[in-house]
């Protein structure tokens, strides 16, 4: 893609600039205003663009401080979307979104340890006969993963103190600390106690190296070409801040089409927590086959599984926390089919992540157990 410079534009006229200014100038004049249909479409346009966007200043901020940092900036930026989207919609649904937020968080466990990392694998396993990671790092983090998913989204389903798949009081808090502990103790692992861990690995002597006649230079990070200076970094931070906070807004507007959408062609509700996962996974999705595409796949598994591990980890606290305003009853035990999704994601990403490689039948399956959660949310 050629760079505003190249086309005899100042660099402030780029489209990854110049967008989110846009967007937010869009959400003022929509907010809170009963769109026509063609407006919709407007903002539609304009919230894939943020996302676009999002991601773009999402890996200048990330070249600047390295990986892992560099996931963990998105990841959470990620979370912050789903967050506000999640408690927006519960509050307009009243008891109708009771299960938004389980329906939400377990749509992007599955979209991230499946799709996103399956993709991920597939793509490395194409060019290289095998796809490297560190097997240390992503099976800590999906070890933690299967443990606060175990926690917030199958326990529920068996307590007795409340009527319905949910938690007391008692429960609920304690599910909240303990996701905000361990996803504390990520956060320690990936950054200072464990960070090579989560590092890319040399793939040059297992795998074949990279090719040599490849249209790109990658630092020591995975990253193309020099870093961005400290104020680049700074004004791409500020431009992500803003991005999401159109990508939180406009996809506000355009939820009540969602579920509008979704009543009308008979499905069920829990589609709309697959369409909030995939409308704000969109950004982690791009970086991360861009990341494979460069051969980097622990680049990859670290933004598909420390955006599961955020989705759980910082979304159940969030939620939980705003039930004390919120009447709504917060729904978080799984059915019996998405347990039964649950536990396979468990037994094939164990055998995935503890290996450090995966073949072609690894990224293969995974994205099967998604195609298999998408085709039972559309036909339970």
């Amino acid at each position: 893609m050629s760079t505003s410079a190249e086309q005899g534009l100042p660099a402030w006229a780029s489209w990854s600039n110049v967008v989110p200014v846009l967007a937010i100038v869009l959400l003022a004049f929509t907010w809170g205003r009963d769109l026509p249909t063609w407006v919709v479409a407007l903002v539609a346009v304009f919230l894939f663009g943020a996302v676009l966007a999002a991601v773009h200043h999402a890996e200048v901020v990330a070249h600047r401080v390295g990986e892992p940092f560099g996931s963990l900036v998105l990841a959470v930026a990620v979370t912050v979307i789903e967050v506000a989207l999640i408690i927006t919609m519960m509050t307009a649904k009243g008891a109708k979104g009771a299960g938004l937020a389980r329906d939400t968080v377990f749509a992007a466990v599955m979209i991230t340890c499946n799709g996103i990392a399956g993709l991920c694998l597939l793509l490395g396993a194409l060019k290289r006969g095998l796809a490297l990671f560190n097997a240390d790092g992503a099976s800590t983090v999906f070890g933690a993963i299967i443990t606060l998913a175990g926690l917030t989204l199958v326990l529920p389903t068996f307590t007795t103190s409340q009527p319905g798949p949910e938690f007391n009081d008692t429960q609920l808090t304690f599910a909240a600390l303990a996701s905000i502990a361990v996803y504390g103790l990520f956060i320690s692992a990936l950054t200072v106690r464990h960070r090579p861990d989560y590092l890319p690995v040399d793939t040059g002597s297992e795998a074949g190296g990279r090719d040599q006649d490849a249209d790109f230079t990658l630092d020591e990070h995975g990253y193309e070409g020099d870093p961005p200076t400290a104020r680049q970094a700074l004004i791409s931070l500020a431009l992500l801040l803003c991005a999401l906070v159109a990508v939180v807004g406009l996809g506000k507007g355009v939820s009540p089409t969602i579920e509008r959408g979704v009543d009308r062609a008979g499905l069920p509700a829990s589609v709309v927590g697959v369409v909030i996962a995939l409308m704000v996974l969109l950004p982690e999705s791009i970086s991360a086959v861009r990341s494979a595409q460069r051969d980097e796949i622990q680049t990859s598994l670290n933004l598909a599984l420390g955006s599961a591990m955020a989705s759980i980890g910082l979304t159940i606290p969030a939620i939980a926390v705003s039930t004390v305003w919120l009447s709504t009853p917060l729904l978080l035990g799984l059915d019996a089919s998405h347990m039964v999704l649950l536990a396979m994601t468990v037994a094939v990403g164990t055998l995935t992540f503890v290996r450090g490689r995966a073949t072609l039948v690894q990224g293969g399956a995974h994205l099967v157990l998604c195609a298999g959660y998408l085709i039972l949310a559309v036909s339970p």
